[in-house]
């Protein structure tokens, strides 16, 4: 499994590492990943989704409904 936030659609970004004497080496900065069970009531079900801290600071403000819905039209849900 790749690691993309399957709400939001965050993924690794590439990057320097930057050494004292300013000697460039590729690295990546990844995502804060979690994979969290969230319980959707409308549907009376479980569903289980890898996402990114922000994420889930975006359910918890929101709520899941919200987050899933604005998720499927932004085209990360199918």
């Amino acid at each position: 499994m790749s690691r993309v936030c399957e709400l939001t659609g965050k993924r690794a970004m590439v990057g320097n590492n930057v050494s004292h004497a300013m000697n460039k080496t590729k690295r990546k900065f990844f995502v804060n990943l979690f994979k969290k069970r969230f319980y959707i009531p409308e549907e009376d079900k479980w569903v289980t989704l890898k996402v990114s801290t922000a994420a889930l600071k975006t359910i918890n403000k929101l709520g899941i409904a919200a987050v899933l819905k604005k998720a499927k039209a932004d085209g990360f849900i199918k």
